[in-house]
C-alpha cells in the first residue's frame, strides 16, 4: 500500500522544528525519529542514508523500545522487498504488512510482528535515503493522518539535511548507527507478561535482551550441533517455558533432526526425514515466516483433552546459503527450523515475537557455520583415510599394526602418514611421518610425499637416499610445507635393520629382555628444505622378539618436556620375558595419550615385531584376502585354516579355528561392508588368529540378533558368542582405518 503527497515545500509542516544551520547531524536525526515516533503512535524509528557507493541504505540512527529497536537492519541492499527499500526505490510512503492467513489458529507473519511504515527523505533531486517507522501489527494498520504527518517529518528532515550539507556538514552513515532510548512515545514491551518488572517501563524489553545476548555468546563459543542445541536450550528453550524444543536441517530437499530437548519426541517422529513440501508446520516454516500456533479449550472441552493441547512456535533458520541452498525470493537461505512447543496456550505477544525472530537469526547462523564446518573436516578426513594405507602388507617375519588419531574437533585435518612397505628377498620398509600444518593442503602434501618414499623404497634405494630424493622433490613442488619423515629398512632374515631420519624422532626398540633403546641415525633436516649436506643413515641389528615403535609427535609431544622418555616407558610396560600382543599394547599407548581433550595435534603411531627366524627354515604364517561380496569367503578362511594347521603340525586345532574364523570372517562381511584380511601364525606354546576390516566398530557378544538403542552402531550376532566359548581371550582393537579383531589358542601337547 503505498501514498504520495507531491509537491509539498519540505519547510512546511507539523514535523519537528528547522534546525539551524551548523546544528549536529545526530541532533537532526534524533529530533525527526522521536517525532516520528510520537505522531506515529510507533514503538521504533530509524533513518537510513545512502552508503558512500550507493549500492545500500545503511541505519544511521534509531530510538524506540528494546527489543523492537534492535529488528532494524543494519544494511539493506536495494533489491530487498522491505518498506523501507520500497520508499526509496518509489519516491512514496510505504507500508509493509503482511495478509491475514484464512485459518484463525495459524498467523503468518512477518520475521519481525511490527507493521513498517516508511517515506523517503528527498529535497529536489537531492535523495538522502528514508525515515521508517515500527509498530506491532496489534495496532493495526497506519492512519492517514499518520501517514501525512510521517510525510511532513521527512519533507522537514531532508530540509535541514540540505542546509547541513550546504553548511560542509558530512551527511552519511557512519561505521555503526546511533542508538537512543525512549523518552516517549509508545513502549510496549510492558506489555509482555513473565518478563522484568511491570512497574518500570522498558524493564521488560531490556530483561528479554539478556538471553538473546547471552546466545549470542554461546553460540559464538559453539563448535558442534551439540553446543548449538545446549545454547538454545540455555537461552530460548528455558526463558521461553517451552516443554521441548528441535532443531533440524534442510537437505536434499528434507527436513533432518540435528538435535532435541524436553518432551519433544513426537516432534522428533513428525519431523525427521519429512519433505520441505509436505503439509506440517515445521515444513510451512521453510517460506521464511515465521509460525505460531495457538489453540484455545472451549468451556465443554473434555479436561483429557484439554490437558494435552499446547501452543507451538516453528521459526525459519536463515543462513547466507554456504550450506545449504533453499533459496527464498528475497534472496535469503533457510538452512532449517527451529520447534518450540508449550503446555500451556501461549499469546506470543509482538515484543516476544520479536525475540524469537532474532534468537533464531543466530541459531540459523550457527548451524550454518557448524554444518559447514563438519562438512569440510568430514571431507578432508576422508581424504586423509584414503590417503593412508587401508591394511598392512603380511610379512612372514615381521608383525605390524598401526594407529592413526586425527586432532579434536577445534582442528583442521593433518598430515601424519605411515607405511609398511614390502619388498622382494625379505625386506621391508618401515615409514613414519609428518607434514607440518592442519589444512586440506598439508593432507594433499602427504599424500605425495608417501607415494615419493614409497616409490623410492620400491625402486631399492636405501632408506638415506629415499629420504634424500624425497626431500629434493618435495622442495619442487611448490609448496611452503616441510615434512619430517623416518625409513627404516629391515632385512627379516638377519634383523639388519638400516634407519635414515629426516628431522623425526628416532625410533625405539624393546629388546626381549624388556629393556628400551633407540636406534640412533643422524637427524638430518626436514624433507623439503634444501640443503647441500647428503641425508645419512645408520645401521643396527635387531634381537629375534624385538619390537619397534615409530611415532609422530602428536602423540606424546604435549605431554612431557622429554617426549623420547615418554614414548621409552610407554614401550618398555608390560612383561619383558615375552613378546607382546602388538593390539594391546598400541591401544594401551594411544589409550594413554591420545584422550579425545588431549588431541590438539593429529597423531600416528607405528609398531613392529621382528620374530625372526624361529629356528625354522620358514616361518609358520599365512595370509588370505577375501573380498567384500565373496558369497564363498567364511568357507574360504575354513579351509584356508585347515590346510596350514595341517601343514604345521596342528591339525588338532582344526575344529576350533575354523569354526572361530567362520564366525569372525562372516560378521566382518556382513557388517563391516568391507574387504576382510585373515593373518594365522603359529608360535612355539599358541597360535594366534587376526581378522581385519575397515569397519571400527566393535563386534559385540548378544544372544539378540537386534541391538539395544544405545549400541544401534555396533556390530551383533550370535556368531561372536560362540567366538567367546572357544576363547579365553580376544580382542578388538581399532585403528582409525578399521578395526583388527585377533585371539591366541594355546597349543597342547
Amino acid at each position: 500500500m503505498t501514498s504520495s503527497r507531491p509537491g509539498r515545500d519540505p519547510r512546511r509542516g507539523s514535523g519537528p522544528r528547522a534546525v539551524h544551520e551548523g546544528a549536529d547531524l545526530a541532533e537532526a536525526l534524533n529530533r525527526a525519529a522521536r517525532e516520528a515516533r510520537r505522531q506515529s503512535n510507533a514503538v521504533t524509528a530509524g533513518v537510513y542514508l545512502l552508503d558512500e557507493r550507493h549500492r545500500d541504505l545503511r541505519l544511521v540512527l534509531a530510538g524506540g523500545s528494546a527489543p523492537s529497536l534492535f529488528t532494524l537492519p543494519g544494511r539493506m541492499g536495494l533489491n530487498m522487498p522491505s518498506a523501507s527499500v520500497r520508499a526509496w526505490r518509489s519516491g512514496e510512503t510505504t507500508v509493509l504488512i503482511d495478509p491475514n492467513p484464512a485459518d484463525p489458529e495459524q498467523e503468518h507473519v512477518l520475521p519481525y510482528p511490527y507493521v513498517a511504515l516508511s517515506t523517503p527523505i528527498t529535497s529536489g533531486d537531492q535523495r538522502f535515503g528514508v525515515l521508517t517507522v515500527l509498530r506491532p501489527e496489534t495496532f493495526g494498520d497506519y492512519s492517514h493522518a499518520e501517514r501525512a504527518a510521517l510525510e511532513d517529518i521527512g519533507y522537514q528532515l531532508a530540509g535541514d539535511l540540505t542546509r547541513l550539507v550546504k553548511d560542509g556538514v558530512s551527511v552519511r552513515a557512519g561505521s555503526m548507527p546511533v542508538l537512543v532510548p525512549p523518552e516517549d512515545g509508545v513502549d510496549t514491551s510492558g506489555d509482555t507478561p513473565g518478563w522484568g518488572v511491570p512497574s518500570v517501563p522498558g524493564s521488560a524489553g531490556t530483561s528479554m535482551m539478556y538471553p538473546l545476548r547471552r546466545l549470542a555468546e554461546l553460540l559464538n563459543r559453539a563448535t558442534t550441533i551439540d553446543d548449538v542445541v545446549a545454547a538454545a536450550q540455555y537461552c530460548v528453550m528455558s526463558p521461553l517455558r517451552a516443554r521441548a524444543l528441535v532443531l533440524a536441517s534442510v537437505s536434499e530437499g528434507r527436513l533432518w533432526v540435528l538435535g532435541h530437548s524436553g518432551d519433544s519426541s513426537g516432534i522428533v517422529r513428525n519431523l525427521h526425514g519429512a519433505g520441505v513440501d509436505a503439509h506440517i508446520p515445521a515444513a510451512e516454516a521453510l517460506n521464511g515466516r515465521p509460525l505460531f500456533i495457538s489453540k484455545n479449550p472451549t468451556a465443554n472441552s473434555d479436561p483429557l483433552t484439554a490437558s494435552r493441547i499446547r501452543s507451538e512456535a516453528y521459526l525459519p533458520l536463515n543462513g547466507d546459503g554456504q550450506f545449504i541452498d533453499l533459496a527464498l525470493a528475497d534472496g535469503r537461505h533457510v538452512v532449517g527450523v527451529c520447534c518450540l512447543s508449550f503446555s500451556e496456550t501461549q499469546r506470543f505477544p509482538p515484543e516476544e515475537r520479536a525475540l524469537l525472530g532474532m534468537m533464531a537469526g543466530l541459531l540459523g547462523a550457527a548451524v550454518e557455520r557448524v554444518e559447514l564446518s563438519a562438512k569440510q573436516r568430514e571431507v578432508a578426513q576422508c581424504l586423509q583415510r584414503f590417503l593412508l594405507p587401508s591394511r598392512l602388507p603380511d610379512l612372514p617375519r615381521l608383525s605390524t599394526t598401526a594407529r592413526y588419531r586425527p586432532a579434536d574437533v577445534n582442528s583442521e585435518v593433518g598430515g601424519d602418514w605411515y607405511d609398511v612397505i614390502k619388498l622382494p628377498g625379505d625386506r621391508a620398509v618401515l615409514v613414519i611421518g609428518d607434514v607440518e600444518g592442519h589444512a586440506m593442503e598439508s593432507a594433499a602434501v602427504m599424500g605425495q610425499v608417501r607415494t615419493a618414499v614409497a616409490s623410492y623404497a620400491t625402486e631399492g634405494h636405501r632408506p638415506a637416499a629415499v629420504v634424500d630424493r624425497t626431500g629434493r622433490l618435495l622442495a619442487d613442488l611448490g609448496t611452503d610445507l616441510t615434512a619430517t619423515c623416518c625409513v627404516i629398512s629391515l632385512d627379516t632374515l638377519d634383523g639388519t635393520a638400516e634407519v635414515a631420519l629426516a628431522g623425526h624422532p628416532p625410533p625405539l626398540v624393546r629388546r626381549p629382555d624388556g629393556s628400551t633403546g633407540v636406534l640412533d641415525a643422524p637427524a638430518n633436516v626436514p624433507l623439503g628444505v634444501l640443503t647441500a649436506d647428503v641425508y645419512q643413515g645408520r645401521e643396527h641389528t635387531l634381537e629375534s622378539g624385538s619390537v619397534l615403535m615409530l611415532y609422530t609427535n602428536g602423540l606424546i609431544g604435549l605431554h612431557s618436556t622429554d617426549p623420547e622418555a615418554c614414548a621409552r616407558t610407554l614401550l618398555g610396560s608390560g612383561d619383558g620375558g615375552c613378546a607382546p600382543d602388538l593390539e594391546k599394547l598400541a591401544d594401551m599407548i594411544v589409550a594413554e595419550f591420545c584422550a579425545p581433550q588431549q588431541r590438539r595435534d593429529d597423531a600416528a603411531l607405528l609398531l613392529a615385531l621382528y620374530e625372526g627366524a624361529q629356528g625354522r627354515d620358514e616361518p609358520r604364517s599365512a595370509s588370505l584376502h577375501i573380498q567384500l561380496r565373496d558369497l564363498r569367503g567364511a568357507n574360504k578362511a575354513r579351509r584356508f585354516v585347515r590346510d596350514h594347521l595341517d601343514s604345521w603340525g596342528l591339525d588338532g586345532m582344526s575344529d576350533a579355528l575354523e569354526l572361530v574364523v567362520s564366525e569372525i570372517v562372516t560378521n566382518a562381511l556382513i557388517h563391516a561392508g568391507s574387504d576382510v584380511d585373515v593373518r594365522l601364525r603359529a608360535f612355539e606354546d599358541h597360535v594366534r588368529l587376526e581378522v581385519r576390516d575397515s569397519d571400527s566398530n566393535p563386534p559385540l557378544p548378544s544372544p539378540l540378533a537386534l541391538a539395544e538403542e544405545e549400541n544401534a552402531e555396533a556390530e551383533h550376532g550370535r556368531g561372536m558368542l560362540i567366538v567367546e566359548a572357544l576363547a579365553e581371550e580376544w580382542n578388538s582393537s581399532p585403528n582409525g582405518q578399521g578395526k583388527t579383531v585377533s585371539l591366541n589358542l594355546p597349543i597342547t601337547p
